[in-house]
């Protein structure tokens, strides 16, 4: 059975094809940044509000030389509109904060709603958005309400939405969320 994480990349590995445009919303360490250049995707952008965020993923892009087909950006990921016109393959979303740096400086609710809000809108059909949530801290619990009741509420019609979590582990485990666009 595949944890969080591996089934994330699973669920995007599925959809990403050598004309992919693809995104990671809060690059963090910048291990998903890494992860989606690998593969045959296009063009990779990458979205973080920390400088040590963009620092740390544009060095980890440099040392495995995929810096080229990447594009690091310091701003939030509400965002997005502003740096991509065309339509999008794939999304991921990482919430919580960056390990090893400020942790008072984390995702929250507003921004990451309205992050997936405006990915749907350049989503292609079939293309998806892979959030991990990671909800032990006291942002994290009120940002998970908020996506789940957010997240509920889309119509089955136009987006599929999928919670994959282990439910017999302690200290409040991630879990994963996707999204497939319908229509």
């Amino acid at each position: 059975m595949d944890k969080v994480l591996s089934f994330s990349k699973k669920v995007l590995k599925e959809i990403i094809d050598k004309n992919s445009i693809v995104v990671d919303a809060t690059c963090g360490n910048g291990n998903d940044t890494l992860f989606l250049a690998k593969t045959s995707a296009k063009k990779v952008y990458s979205f973080d509000i920390q400088d040590i965020a963009i620092s740390r993923t544009t060095n980890l892009l440099k040392e495995n030389n995929l810096l080229s087909k990447c594009e690091v950006i310091l701003d939030s990921h509400t965002n997005i509109d502003n740096y991509i016109v065309e339509q999008i393959n794939g999304v991921i979303f990482n919430l919580g904060y960056l390990p090893n740096a400020d942790h008072a400086i984390t995702t929250v609710g507003e921004s990451t709603i309205k992050a997936v809000e405006k990915s749907l809108k350049l989503l292609k059909i079939k293309g998806r958005i892979v959030i991990v949530v990671y909800w032990g801290h006291d942002s994290g619990k009120i940002e998970k309400e908020m996506l789940l009741e957010y997240l509920s509420s889309l119509n089955q019609k136009e987006v599929e939405v999928l919670q994959y979590q282990f439910i017999n582990q302690k200290n409040n485990a991630p879990f994963l969320i996707v999204l497939e666009k319908l229509k």
